[in-house]
């Protein structure tokens, strides 16, 4: 009989990944590069780094991996690589190759499952227009699986997290709820219906939602994934020297979702370190009820796009909110 590969992980997806409030003092105590071609580095939580080689060219570099956070071997793979591929989306760039990452119990699982992973990790990055050119494998009892992505871009054309001004629409493009739907998976409360929804969101690459951004006039942009929409929406508003506002009741769910956190039956540990985190720099209004509080921190995968924009015109998404002048950073949820 198959071991569910959830079975074997402590936490699923992005909703493994330490949390923002651990890492940031963690992180504003390393050493900044001083090499003049790095355009952006780990100063202000961008997703990924860029480095100038010529006026006309620079590469944007990320790595992103994971838990399984589905059962099939092949979503999860596909899953982990569109999610890896979606930070260099973020920055306005092109993927053009990646290195896979593999943390995987050979004698648990054996090598036809790791096969699948694999494949399902390939067919993301060919549908990215990009090229898997190796890799690295460590044994390890907890799978995990992801890439190291490279893209480029023309230094002029970067989009970051810091260029969002005052009076710009938020748009999200993907729903939320890849954190929800992964700990039900986990609970036993998930439908085959609400997971095959998740992986297709899950699935969907950020390329369209990227030129769509871009010929919207995009400010700024940013993903939302493991540290939930209200997260990197603070990451953005922070570093744009802005803050923020959002309606909750605009924010998209996975079909389904929105039942499962009526309560904490299905809510993601990670989910519930995000909220904590957010409520350090968010206002609630009394009329959010706590099914879209949860939401709005929910430890998304492989998230859509989180654009800020002088209108939403031409973008797939739904307007989820706006910068405001204000304390950088902070968020009134309304």
């Amino acid at each position: 009989m198959a071991v569910p590969l959830t079975s074997l992980s402590h936490g699923a997806g992005c909703g493994c990944k330490l949390s923002a409030a651990q890492l940031r003092p963690i992180v504003a105590d390393l050493p900044r590069p001083t090499d003049p071609r790095v355009l952006v580095a780990a100063d202000l939580a961008d997703d990924a780094g860029v480095v100038q080689l010529t006026p006309e060219l620079a590469i944007v570099q990320t790595v992103d991996f994971f838990t399984p956070i589905v059962d099939d071997p092949y979503a999860f793979g596909r899953i982990a690589a569109t999610n890896a591929l979606s930070d260099v989306y973020a920055m306005g760039a092109t993927p053009v190759s990646a290195l896979n990452l593999v943390a995987y119990p050979l004698d648990t699982l054996g090598p036809d499952v790791l096969r699948e992973i694999l494949r399902g990790g390939a067919d993301a990055v060919a549908a990215a227009g990009a090229s898997i050119v190796g890799g690295h494998s460590i044994d390890d009892p907890e799978p995990k699986y992801g890439l190291a992505v490279t893209g480029v871009v023309d230094p002029r054309a970067i989009l970051t997290n810091a260029g969002g001004r005052a009076g710009d629409i938020l748009v999200l493009t993907k729903p939320l709820g890849a954190g929800t739907i992964a700990t039900a998976l986990k609970r036993g409360l998930a439908s085959p219906g609400l997971v095959a929804r998740g992986i297709e969101v899950m699935t969907t690459l950020n390329a369209v939602a990227a030129d769509q951004a871009r010929a919207a006039g995009a400010h700024a942009l940013t993903d939302v994934t493991g540290f939930g929409l209200l997260g990197h929406t603070h990451e953005l508003s922070f570093a744009s020297g802005c803050a923020a506002e959002i309606d909750a009741a605009a924010v998209p769910a996975i079909e389904g979702v929105l039942d499962l956190l009526s309560d904490e039956r299905a809510l993601a540990g990670g989910s519930k370190r995000n909220r904590a985190d957010a409520d350090t720099f968010t206002t609630w209004a009394d009329t959010v009820g706590d099914p879209l509080r949860r939401l709005c921190c929910d430890a998304m995968t492989s998230g859509g796009l989180l654009a800020a924009v002088p209108s939403a015109d031409g973008i797939d998404g739904w307007p989820v909110g706006r910068l405001t002048a204000g304390r950088p950073g902070a968020i009134a949820v309304r």
